[in-house]
C-alpha cells in the first residue's frame, strides 16, 4: 500500500529564520541536499538533517487547508489500515487487557481522527489534536472522538492525563521536536508510552533517491535517523523501549517478485522507509 505524499509549495510571503540544530544545540551545518524550494543541512554534531533557515509555526499551520483536508479525507481508510498494522508491529494491542483507567489514547495529528474513533468504539478513551480545522471539524461532527483544533502546546491538557501519546508522520513537521517531545511528556502518566511514526533518514529509500526521496519535501522540517531521534527523545526524558522499520521499493519501482524480498530485507536491516520508535517516559 502506497500513497502519494502530501506537501505545498511554501508561499512567497512566508518568512523564515536560522536556527540552532533542537535534537543537540549545534549552530554549525553542512549543506546535504538541495531539492525543489528546500535547502537540507546536516547538524555537525549529531548528524540531523533538517532545513535551515525554516518557515515559521503561523506560516507552516496556513498549509494545513482545506486542499489537505481533502488529501487526508479520500485517503482515512488506507491512512487507518497503515496505522493499525503500525500499531500491530511494535505490540500495541497486547494493551488492550489494560485497566479501563489506563487505556487513555491521544492522537497528535489525528486528521479527521479515525484512530481515535477505531479505538473508542473498543473500549478506549481517546481523543485528537489536528492544526487543519476542516479535518478537525469533520472528526468532531461524524466520528466518536473529541478533537481539539490547534497544536498540542495549545490544547493545555491536564499533567499525566494520558497513558498513552501516539503521533503518525507528525515530529517531522515541528519546528521545535524538542519542545514537543517535552510537552508529550508533560502529559503522559508515569511510565506511560509514546508511540512515534516517521519517516527514516538512513532508510534504504533516503540512500537510493538522495534529494527526491520522497520525504524530502518542503512541509518535512527534520528528518530523523534512528540515531538522532533517540539521541532526542533521550535527552527529553524518555527510554527507547523497541524500534521498527518498514517500507522498502515504493509501490510501481519493480516488479512484485522483487519488492516483496526487498521490503522483507531492509525490515530485517532496520533499513525501511519508515520508523515507529515506542518511547517510555522516565520519572523526571
Amino acid at each position: 500500500m502506497s500513497f502519494k505524499t502530501f506537501s505545498k509549495t511554501p508561499d512567497s510571503s512566508e518568512n523564515s529564520t536560522f536556527i540552532e540544530c533542537p535534537c543537540c544545540g549545534e549552530d554549525q551545518f553542512r549543506p546535504h541536499w538541495q531539492s525543489d524550494h528546500t535547502r537540507w543541512q546536516r547538524c555537525s554534531r549529531c548528524s540531523l538533517i533538517l532545513q535551515n533557515p525554516q518557515p515559521q509555526v503561523e506560516d507552516i499551520i496556513q498549509r494545513y487547508d482545506n486542499e489537505y483536508f481533502s488529501y487526508e479525507s479520500q485517503n482515512e481508510a488506507g491512512f487507518l489500515e497503515l496505522m493499525l498494522l503500525g500499531l500491530k508491529d511494535i505490540g500495541f494491542f497486547r494493551w488492550n487487557s489494560l485497566e479501563k483507567e489506563r487505556k487513555t489514547f491521544l492522537d497528535i495529528g489525528c486528521a479527521t481522527g479515525r484512530l481515535g474513533d477505531y479505538l473508542n468504539k473498543r473500549g478506549w478513551k481517546a481523543r485528537g489534536v489536528e492544526v487543519c480545522r476542516e479535518a478537525a471539524a469533520f472528526g468532531n461532527l461524524h466520528y466518536e472522538i473529541d478533537i481539539f483544533t490547534g497544536t498540542l502546546d495549545e490544547a493545555e491538557f491536564e499533567d499525566e492525563s494520558f497513558y498513552f501519546v501516539h503521533s503518525s508522520h507528525v515530529i517531522e513537521h515541528i519546528n521545535r521536536p524538542d519542545q514537543f517531545l517535552q510537552e508529550i511528556h508533560r502529559v503522559l502518566e508515569p511510565g506511560g508510552y509514546y508511540l512515534c511514526a516517521t519517516p527514516n533518514s538512513d532508510g534504504f529509500q533516503a540512500r537510493l533517491f538522495q534529494s527526491k526521496w520522497r520525504s524530502a519535501i518542503a512541509d518535512h522540517l527534520c528528518l530523523f535517523s534512528k540515531k538522532t531521534l533517540r539521541r532526542l527523545a533521550e535527552d527529553n526524558g524518555f527510554a527507547v523501549k523497541k524500534i521498527r522499520t518498514w517500507g522498502g521499493l515504493g509501490a510501481g519501482y519493480a516488479p512484485a517478485f522483487i519488492k516483496k524480498p526487498v521490503d522483507k530485507l531492509v525490515k530485517i536491516l532496520g533499513w525501511g522507509d519508515v520508523m515507529m520508535m515506542v518511547l517510555q517516559k522516565l520519572p523526571d
